[in-house]
């Protein structure tokens, strides 16, 4: 039997499009998240319903698109809304199904930074920003988050809280009023975290193959709690890859 040959950043989006099945609505960040949204609905979930913030419904591109606000979003939708519908009725309804987002940091409760880095009146690094993500993450059904995973991305709190995940743990969500059930699946380049039901920490529950718990616990920057019942990824098939590269080269 043959080994397939792939980097880590490939067994990411291939582990993060896994998680999405046909008929679901996502709302698609830009970056990550569309490339693993995108081959989900290549691959596996032709039913898969992209909604992008710019207002495209069920978006079938043929390219990964460049923004939101990438022509081909709306030439290959289902329906074109505006973005106070869209958010109005669509998201802060509770109509759309899962959040699909990324981060620039994120903490063991999964909140998310993409404001700043450092202090917010002085930042040492000034990021693209909030955009729809803080209400994708308030309102969605649930979320997940696909990143790269290291101390300084995995940090033990986060600069600036872009948007909530489970605050400071379980049950400060109902406390601000949030619809939505939060980050249920973080995908990185390492594993799979996922909240402990009972206090809302993100715990390592699947290793991608090849990586060791102790290459993880040092990518992370709080002390990472470990499944009893830790599962292993499994490897990118070839139509999965060839699917991907393909999508990614267009």
């Amino acid at each position: 039997m043959t080994t397939l040959e792939y980097t880590a950043d490939e067994m990411m989006s291939i582990a993060a499009a896994r998680a999405l099945g046909s008929g679901q609505r996502v709302f698609v960040g830009i970056g990550l998240p569309s490339t693993a949204a995108n081959l989900a609905r290549r691959m596996h979930a032709p039913d898969l319903v992209l909604i992008y913030e710019s207002g495209a419904i069920g978006a079938k591109p043929d390219r990964l698109p460049a923004s939101i606000g990438d022509g081909i979003l709306a030439d290959t939708a289902d329906a074109v809304v505006s973005v106070p519908e869209m958010f109005n009725y669509w998201l802060q309804a509770g109509r759309i199904d899962i959040g699909f987002l990324g981060a620039a940091q994120l903490d063991r409760y999964g909140n998310i930074n993409t404001t700043v880095i450092g202090d917010y009146a002085d930042p040492a690094v000034r990021l693209p920003g909030a955009g729809g993500a803080p209400e994708i993450a308030a309102s969605c059904g649930e979320v997940f988050v696909v990143t790269r995973q290291s101390k300084r991305s995995f940090v033990d709190r986060v600069d600036f809280i872009t948007s909530v995940g489970h605050g400071r743990g379980l049950g400060d969500r109902a406390k601000l009023g949030l619809r939505g059930a939060g980050p249920t699946t973080v995908i990185t380049d390492l594993g799979v975290l996922r909240p402990d039901p009972e206090t809302g920490e993100l715990v390592l529950t699947a290793l991608h193959p090849g990586v060791t718990v102790d290459r993880v616990v040092a990518a992370t920057g709080w002390e990472l709690r470990v499944a009893h019942e830790l599962s292993v990824t499994a490897p990118p098939t070839a139509a999965e890859l060839s699917a991907l590269r393909t999508l990614q080269e267009a």
